[in-house]
């Protein structure tokens, strides 16, 4: 394992707790609505396993109800061990012959107990959005109101390495366009504009990805046709543009740098550098590269006051371009309904699937996160605090109930599949396809994972290089 990634697992340990914490407990939850489902209608239940693969040595033990409750040493699902629901005896360790004694169940308990797992997840992400709608949710402004273009990038490195210019300098966007729709589908704020880029599935006669965005611009609209570019970052469609929002001084990460020696201080908002507005971070730092080697007016809003601050020529400086400083933008206080919530990312989830299965999307698994890419994230969040890390348990919780209702084998829609399939046909189907198709499936799933996680640790990785490289550079003099 790279030093660099090992060095950043060990300082982010409050992420793996969280990941037992909050996924673990995401799981717990689905496998507990199996659990009281089957219990209710009467169905027989061996064992109840958190996590996959074999028990963890004293994590096992049997209840007074007879079921064997364990937890296993991977934890990315979980299962409940009902003979009488489909014979996973080579996947879960059950009993073919045992199961072969037990009176067949009907057509309704079979549905019902399948989608107790996925609807439980539902709740439990609906009893976390109504903690974020009571305690309320701080939302940077710069992803709130319309989708306002507040910087267009003149150049795009694409994921082969090479830089070309951006498809948004190239159809003219300027700063100052608001995005009313792209593809003709209509949006409310960058986040949703961000989703149908990246999901999109337009392509023109030649086979390039296209998409056309619906702009406003001097209170007139009109369609504006681009081809975005697979960037290197992410490897997902990009154009080159980011929004538009104030650029605020955050607190400093080491104190002596540039920018506070010059007088800037935490909370400034930069409103212009040479009487030009700032309202994009990309804006600022381009300016500053582009006029090093001369003296620029930086005017700032400090409160009421309105100061200018004297950036004076930095002809040799290749590193600190943007002075040392933290910039960030500012955060508003917002109540969204639960149902406002759930709803969005339902909306969100089945629209990543749809382009994944879409030959004409440019989005891959190695776009998806796993349970690696799950503790990335999570320790991003616990560093914002413990109300985004609940707002991230919302998106894992309806994500886990929309993925395990896919009609794939081994989910929990493959056992409504096959259910209906034997309903349809007057007969059961032969337990040795069953068990045939769902290991066919788990060796699928599983590699799946192992795909999915190699590009996890790529990201994890690049992203602590980063943190450290804008570390050095902000504590440069």
């Amino acid at each position: 394992m790279p030093p660099t990634l090992l060095h950043s697992l060990l300082s982010h340990f409050w992420s793996v707790f969280l990941m037992v914490f909050f996924f673990g407990g995401s799981i717990f939850v689905h496998e507990l609505g199996h659990f009281v489902a089957a219990r209710r209608r009467g169905l027989v239940v061996q064992r109840f396993s958190i996590g996959l693969g074999p028990a963890i040595p004293g994590c096992t033990w049997r209840g007074r109800d007879g079921v064997e409750y364990c937890i296993a040493w991977f934890p990315i699902g979980g299962y409940v061990l009902m003979p009488q629901f489909a014979d996973l005896g080579l996947i879960e360790g059950g009993d073919a012959a045992e199961a072969a004694k037990l009176p067949p169940i009907d057509y309704a308990s079979k549905m019902i107990v399948s989608v107790a797992g996925a609807a439980c997840n539902i709740l439990f992400a609906f009893v976390l959005a109504c903690i974020v709608w009571m305690a309320g949710e701080p939302m940077p402004n710069d992803l709130m109101g319309a989708a306002r273009i507040g910087y267009v990038a003149q150049t795009l490195e694409l994921a082969d390495g090479t830089t070309v210019t951006s498809p948004a300098a190239e159809a003219g966007l300027r700063v100052g366009d608001t995005v009313r729709a792209v593809d003709g589908h209509p949006i409310a704020d960058w986040n949703a504009l961000m989703q149908l880029l990246v999901t999109g599935s337009g392509r023109d006669a030649a086979g390039r990805p296209e998409t056309v965005f619906t702009l406003e611009r001097d209170g007139r609209q009109f369609d504006l046709t681009l081809h975005p570019r697979i960037s290197r970052e992410d490897r997902v469609r990009r154009v080159g543009i980011s929004n538009w929002y104030d650029v605020i001084v955050a607190p400093y990460s080491a104190s002596g740098t540039p920018g506070e020696k010059l007088g800037f201080r935490p909370g400034d908002r930069i409103v212009s550098l040479d009487d030009r507005p700032i309202e994009n971070t990309g804006e600022y730092v381009d300016y500053l590269v582009d006029h090093r080697a001369q003296t620029v007016a930086a005017r700032v809003q400090r409160g009421a006051q309105s100061l200018a601050i004297v950036i004076p020529p930095r002809p040799d400086d290749k590193v600190s371009t943007h002075l040392g400083l933290n910039l960030t933008t500012g955060f508003t206080v917002v109540h969204r309904s639960p149902f406002t919530q759930i709803s969005n990312q339902v909306e969100t989830t089945i629209r990543t699937l749809s382009s994944l299965i879409n030959p004409h999307s440019d989005v891959g698994p190695s776009s998806l996160s796993g349970p690696i890419g799950i503790v990335h994230y999570l320790s991003s969040a616990a560093e914002a605090g413990l109300l985004v890390v609940v707002n991230f348990s919302i998106m894992i919780n309806v994500c886990l109930a929309i993925f395990n209702l896919l009609p794939i084998p081994v989910l929990d829609g493959g056992h409504m599949l096959f259910a209906t399939i034997a309903r349809l046909r007057g007969r059961a189907l032969p337990i040795n396809f069953i068990i045939n198709t769902q290991v066919v499936f788990s060796v699928l799933l599983f590699s799946m994972f192992l795909y999915i996680s190699v590009f996890d640790i790529r990201r994890w990785e690049s992203d602590a290089h980063a943190e450290h490289a804008a570390a050095a550079a902000a504590e440069k003099p």
